[in-house]
């Protein structure tokens, strides 16, 4: 490594199909220098043997977990080799447009902020259609209250958690004229630069957040602790895993299965309501209703599909009992793989260090 001014930590979202594109799309579409730190979680072989040649080729450190770490574990692993200025996490499913980086870098520089998210984009064709661009989480009463230096609603009372994607599912095309950069409340790790100074006050990612609203986690803690976080429309990136995603390989199934487990994502909404003082709005309600639901949007739903000359009733019939199938399968993969949920959310960075047996490259 040259000690460049940025680090860039890539880690798996939800699935390894995509990874060897992304890595290419980040090499060709990144000019600003970088340094990187790529987490190879215990992914399938034949992706194993490609990011290790790709590591002896470029030259950036591969570190790998013989077991499967949620997204914000492999993040917080990625920080322990990082030394420079500006830390960049993005995922292993991320299609970058030219001078994405470039635009990040320049973002803060030019205001000051401790966080910048890309514009993120879903579905192909590339970079046309709007997934996040920024949003908000409090009410605008809430945010001028806190902006006077009332403490954070958290800090004061129960309160209502109040998410906003604006433009989301929109043609970038269309809502242009409306990005501009500006400060928000809220941007994604799918592609977000924060000075690493900041984990000094917040100390690291909050590995309580096993597969869910990690990235709200994370800005509000930083909007808590006096930070600002901002949205760069010029720095472009696309994600490929956006429901309706491409067929699951039969190699992604475990790590999938584990990260959209009822398990980690019932702790997961607990955890985030009891640290955050959150009224069990009926956001949180359908969530717990639906627990599952990108499973079957990526598993069930398409199978049930090619047996529509059942009739609607037969079909109904199907999906429910391949439902209480995947169930009891999930559950399964859930108790096999989860090792790391026996600890505790929080525990300390010694830890951590004999806890999670690393190899470097």
């Amino acid at each position: 490594m040259n000690n460049p001014q940025v680090t860039i930590i890539v880690v798996p979202r939800e699935r390894y199909q995509f990874a060897r594109q992304s890595l290419a799309s980040l090499y060709e579409n990144t000019v600003f220098p970088f340094d990187l730190v790529y987490i190879d979680n215990n992914s399938p072989t034949y992706l194993r043997q490609y990011l290790a040649a790709e590591a002896t080729l470029k030259g950036f450190k591969l570190v790998h977990s013989d077991h499967y770490l949620s997204p914000n574990q492999a993040r917080n692993v990625g920080l322990r080799h990082v030394n420079s200025q500006y830390v960049v996490f993005v995922d292993n499913d991320v299609i970058f447009a030219p001078n994405w980086l470039t635009a990040l870098v320049e973002c803060t520089e030019a205001t000051g902020a401790t966080v910048v998210g890309s514009l993120v984009c879903q579905y192909q064709p590339f970079h046309e259609i709007v997934h996040c661009a920024g949003g908000e989480y409090m009410s605008a009463k809430e945010y001028a209250e806190f902006a006077q230096g009332k403490p954070h609603p958290s800090d004061r009372t129960q309160w209502l958690l109040d998410e906003q994607t604006p433009y989301q599912n929109q043609l970038v095309a269309a809502v242009r004229d409306r990005l501009k950069r500006e400060p928000t409340g809220f941007v994604e790790f799918h592609s977000m630069l924060v000075r690493t100074e900041i984990f000094e006050q917040i100390g690291l990612l909050d590995e309580g957040f096993g597969c869910t609203k990690e990235y709200l986690d994370f800005c509000m803690s930083v909007t808590r602790s006096g930070g600002t976080i901002y949205l760069e429309p010029s720095s472009v990136v696309t994600f490929r895993t956006h429901p309706p995603a491409p067929a699951l390989n039969w190699s992604d199934l475990p790590y999938f299965m584990l990260r959209w487990s009822d398990a980690w994502e019932l702790s997961n909404l607990l955890h985030f309501q009891h640290k955050w003082n959150l009224v069990e709005s009926k956001y949180f309600q359908r969530r717990y209703k639906k627990l599952g639901k990108r499973r079957r949007e990526a598993l069930i739903d398409p199978l049930v599909a090619k047996f529509a000359f059942l009739g609607q009733n037969r079909q109904k019939w199907l999906k429910k009992r391949l439902i209480e199938l995947e169930k009891r399968l999930n559950r399964y993969l859930t108790n096999r793989d989860q090792r790391f949920c026996d600890r505790p959310a929080n525990f300390s960075a010694a830890e951590k260090d004999k806890s999670l047996p690393m190899q470097t490259t």
